[in-house]
């Protein structure tokens, strides 16, 4: 600026100045405004918008493509949980009818909340942290306790990978490891292992052979060094995988979250083609109308949708921090809700596929045992063959024969029925038998394929997409702890990254002890459910009724274009947080009923239930505290202004001199503004704080803060960016 320029006259003088920014740039000499920041709005709206976007691209990285954008969505929202907890919850609820709620909550809650995640996350262009901090300071903790949350979740959730890789390189070798129960000697004997005998192959090798489990949760036993490895190897991948930001993991995606779908295509052919297939997925399509009415049903359809879409960690966020403001996030969040969809239902008719073949050999099995004890009871002439009808061949006997002479049996001799000890052997009963979580991937899966023809092949492309599932979510969750912490406090991302993972990996090693199952079991069932929907409840309320359901509408239609649906208004405000509350409320209440436990593996009686030590117990609950502590502690400091605001920094990008300036803790009534003087080298010049801004509209800085970023008055466009809402 010239030395002797009316403006720096003005400022060494005690006057009180006030002018128009116009007068102002009247004494400055020409600035050529096409290439700075701050742009005169006689340039065409192409130009504007090119300007925004490169401002925006200089400040944070972004997708190379929209398709990598959404693979990473649908690989953080596709995880292990479409694979094995649906369908068992399909099972369990009335199958078909299972999803008339599950589709409902859907649309009620789970496309609201997940298209309003993506929206402050794009509008923003911050992590969990930066973008609540914004919305609403005293509730920036929300984004605190979501890291927490993702923390914990990585930390076992790694685990369960780590299991697949080790399943994964024990499929390379004919007969698989768990076709059949090991033989040891007993003297001048070689006889069944005794724990495998009670149970079965498949059993025994998950708990025995891999996990080596210890009695009960309180007998750490020392850790177990294959799953150490094992979970140092999964470390590795997540870490190599995030190591670039998404420049690394966005290429990861390309693979880890299309090949599973190959995989279930693959599984579903094969699986239609398998003897007893068909019953299996009419058992699953049959609808149970009874159960809709049976308010657990709704509860547990609702807890599934919240975590299929991964709503509350912060990785929804995280990821769409990197997309131009333009993106249309609605139509990602819709296409995103019934991609997952449509996954669970696939995974769904291809488990109820596998399960169908299942439930016939085992039924089959069945039938060829309870045969042999009455051929048995015949010679020892306990029973008469006159109980045996005339058509039925033992040589080949049918399900449908055996059922027959079961029924005859046990009419004649209804006295002593019960010291025949037959089972009836229905293919119902099999289809009933309901497994979930390790128990349906590590246990009745692994049992189907040992009967496929080629079966080491389908069991390494089985677990390859149990690692790649669970990669694609690990990704989306530890991008929801990195991203937010290095936008705050300005972290090197690599060193970061790295940091995590081996901390992790340390922190982990109490789930590769032979007691982690048990830990496992634990964090999966309560660390992360209830601090989680409290976490979405304080995101919706912090949107829908501190910073204003009608000014963030108004803000989405100048981001996307268009205006989204009036129903978001009502749902936001009104529909989804009663329903949270509601799913909260539930959640307790089931915690109440139910008290925390767990299934032991006990070698003389193979399972048995145990209720949490008092010791585990106050972990569990620690962990609920600690997750939730952070929107507390945050509110309170920020209330007694015991920390600093963290909404009002602020970020200006000039693009002329490719220069940063950066003001923090700027304050409320502090109406400094930004003049670029035609030198890059020379620094820009703030304003005398108290000066009146008169734009050739006439508007006052009172009349544009209620204006989105990008539009002030009809004159002057300044660079989109969340920061510049003073």
């Amino acid at each position: 600026m010239p030395k002797h320029s009316k403006v720096t006259q003005r400022e060494q003088s005690n006057e009180h100045v006030t002018e128009s920014v116009a007068d102002l740039l009247a004494h400055e000499e020409p600035v050529d405004y096409k290439r700075s920041v701050l742009n005169v709005s006689s340039e065409t709206h192409s130009k504007d918008k090119e300007v925004e976007e490169d401002s925006d691209s200089e400040d944070r990285p972004a997708w190379n493509s929209k398709l990598q954008y959404i693979l990473a969505q649908i690989g953080y929202s596709v995880g292990l949980g479409n694979v094995w907890r649906f369908p068992y919850l399909c099972q369990k609820n009335g199958g078909g009818a299972y999803m008339i709620p599950y589709l409902v909550l859907l649309i009620i809650i789970g496309i609201p909340l997940f298209f309003l995640e993506l929206a402050v996350g794009q509008r923003i262009r911050r992590g969990s942290i930066g973008v609540w901090n914004y919305v609403c300071p005293r509730l920036g903790g929300i984004g605190f306790a979501s890291c927490v949350v993702c923390f914990f979740v990585g930390l076992y959730y790694n685990v369960i990978i780590g299991w697949s890789i080790f399943y994964f390189f024990k499929s390379f070798q004919y007969p698989l490891p768990w076709s059949e129960c090991p033989i040891v000697k007993n003297g001048s004997m070689a006889v069944v292992e005794a724990e495998c005998d009670k149970s079965s192959a498949t059993t025994y090798f998950w708990y025995r052979e891999t996990l080596n489990i210890s009695n009960s949760i309180a007998e750490g036993g020392g850790l177990n060094w294959r799953m150490t490895l094992c979970l140092l190897c999964a470390w590795s991948m997540v870490g190599l995988a995030m190591i670039k930001g998404i420049q690394s993991s966005g290429k990861v995606m390309y693979f880890s979250s299309l090949f599973p779908y190959v995989v279930l295509v693959c599984f579903l052919v094969r699986g239609l083609l398998l003897r007893g297939a068909i019953d299996g997925i009419l058992h699953m399509l049959t609808p149970k109308v009874e159960k809709m009415l049976d308010p657990q049903v709704w509860r547990e359809a609702a807890t599934q949708v919240f975590f299929a879409l991964g709503l509350g960690f912060g990785g929804v966020i995280a990821f769409s921090s990197y997309n131009k403001q333009d993106n249309n996030c609605h139509f990602d969040a819709a296409l995103v809700s019934f991609i997952n969809f449509f996954t669970s239902v696939l995974a769904t008719l291809v488990v109820f596929a596998v399960l169908g073949f299942k439930a016939n050999v085992m039924n089959e099995k069945c039938v060829v045992e309870n045969a042999e004890k009455i051929l048995e009871y015949l010679n020892l002439r306990i029973l008469s063959h006159d109980l045996i009808p005339p058509h039925v061949n033992f040589s080949h006997l049918t399900t449908k024969d055996y059922s027959e002479m079961y029924n005859v049996i046990r009419t004649v001799k209804e006295d002593h029925f019960q010291e025949l000890r037959l089972d009836a052997c229905v293919l119902e009963d099999e289809l009933n038998k309901a497994v979930q979580g390790t128990g349906l991937a590590f246990i009745a899966f692994t049992e189907a394929m040992t009967h496929f023809p080629a079966s080491p092949f389908w069991s390494v492309m089985f677990f390859l997409m149990l690692i790649n599932l669970g990669l694609g979510s690990m990704i989306g969750t530890m991008e929801g702890i990195i991203t937010p912490i290095s936008d705050t406090f300005k972290v090197r991302k690599e060193i970061f990254t790295v940091s995590c993972c081996v901390c992790a990996f340390l922190l982990g090693l109490i789930f590769v002890q032979r007691s982690g199952n048990y830990f496992v079991s634990m964090f999966d069932d309560y660390s992360a459910t209830l601090p989680l929907t409290i976490v979405v409840i304080l995101e919706n309320i912090a949107v829908a009724w501190v910073y204003g359901t009608k000014k963030f509408m108004q803000e989405l239609t100048e981001m996307l274009g268009f205006c989204p649906y009036r129903y978001y208004f009502y749902a936001w405000k009104y529909i989804s947080p009663i329903c949270m509350a509601m799913l909260l409320s539930a959640s307790l209440i089931q915690l109440g009923i139910s008290p925390p436990g767990y299934n032991a593996w006990i070698k003389e009686m193979v399972t048995q239930c145990f209720e949490l030590h008092s010791w585990a117990l106050a972990m569990l609950i620690s962990l609920i505290i600690l997750a939730v502590f952070p929107v507390p502690m945050v509110f309170i400091l920020r209330q007694f202004h015991l920390i600093s605001d963290g909404s009002n920094t602020l970020s200006v990008s000039y693009k002329k001199g490719q220069m940063m300036k950066d003001i923090s803790n700027l304050e409320d009534n502090d109406e400094t503004r930004f003049i670029l003087s035609k030198m890059s080298s020379e620094a820009p010049s703030p304003m005398p704080t108290h000066r009146s801004y008169l734009g050739p509209e006439s508007i006052s800085p009172m009349e544009m803060s209620g204006i989105s970023s990008g539009r002030y008055g009809s004159n002057y466009l300044i660079a989109t960016s969340p920061e510049s809402e003073l």
